[in-house]
Parts: structure tokens; sequence; C-alpha cells
């Protein structure tokens, strides 16, 4: 688990409560409301899932970037703010520091929101697709930063898989490639 001496992570009262009791978390990234649908579906469908998780007697740590912090379980005020914003940035791993730095607010792709909750000491995570392959990716390198990243980072992510307007077949051989176990239902 990440030592917060700097304190750029900043827990919700109860995503705190929940590791000290080491009580099961299911991350949520922030991007699908920031930029995934227009408000107020966005709201609606952060509130949702998040009372979804906790339907299931987990706690939900829906995770963004707020002036600054990487904030882990967001209240529906931040989670409103985030709804509503213009122009809010959607951070990955390339743009995760410098978005801290400049005390920044944005949203976590899959990619960040794995870092953010690996750091922390999350074990699982939700969303509803992942980055990939997009089409015409052999020519231009086009590949989201959630496959490396998956590579890398010790978590169980729960999804539907690679959006559907990616390159599923070469999102796939790159998941494989980079050594990320799949594991299907139906």
């Amino acid at each position: 688990m990440y030592d917060n001496q700097s304190g750029i992570f900043v827990t919700s009262e109860e995503v705190s409560k929940a590791l000290d009791a080491k009580s099961p978390i299911v991350a949520l990234e922030s991007t699908i409301i920031t930029h995934g649908l227009p408000f107020p579906d966005n709201w609606e469908l952060a509130i949702k899932a998040e009372d979804t998780v906790r339907s299931y007697g987990c706690t939900p740590a829906t995770i963004a970037v707020i002036n600054g912090k990487v904030k882990i379980g967001l209240t529906h005020g931040e989670i409103d703010t985030l709804a509503k914003g213009k122009n809010l940035k959607k951070l990955s791993t390339s743009n995760l520091s410098i978005s801290i730095a400049k005390e920044e607010m944005g949203s976590t792709t899959v990619a960040a929101t794995l870092v953010a909750a690996h750091l922390i000491g999350i074990q699982v995570f939700a969303t509803g697709g992942i980055g990939g392959a997009h089409r015409g990716s052999e020519l231009n390198f086009d590949i989201s930063a959630d496959l490396q990243q998956l590579s890398k980072t010790k978590i169980n992510l729960i999804c539907a898989g690679p959006k559907a307007i990616l390159d599923i077949p070469k999102t796939v051989e790159i998941l494989e490639t980079l050594g990320v176990p799949l594991i299907t239902y139906k």
C-alpha cells in the first residue's frame, strides 16, 4: 500500500473505514461522468453504479482528481461538480501527475483508476468498457494506455470488455501478448 505522506491521496470517510476494516471495496472510474454521457444521465449513472456496489455489501470508491488531490470515494456534490463540469481533464497515466502538480480537476480513465486503486490498496475495479487498440492502430499505434496498465497492476478488473468502437480482436491479442489473463462469462 502507498505511503500517503505527501497527502496526494484523499479517501472519503466511507472508503477509509472500509480500508481499515479490510472490507470489500470496488473502485469506479470517473471518465464516464465527464466524457461519457451528458448531464443528468452521467450523474444518474454514477449514483446508480455506487448504489449497485453498495447493494452487494461493498464500498464504492469512485476516483477523480479534485483540486490536485486524488480523491478516492466521491461525495454526491463532487459527482455533481464533475457531471456538470465543462472542459474537465480526462486523466490517464500520461497526464495524471501533471494535473496533480497543477492542482487541476479531472476524471480518471481506466488506466489512471487502476494506478490509484492499486496504490491505496483496493483490489477490485468495475467499469463498463476498457480502452484498447483503435481501428487502424497497426498504422498509427493508437492504443489505449489501459492495456499496458492492466499488465502492470495487480487488480481484478470486472468489465464488459473492450469498447465496441475498438478493434476487439487486436485488443484481445495485445492483452494476451502483455500476459493479461482474460476470463469471460457467457
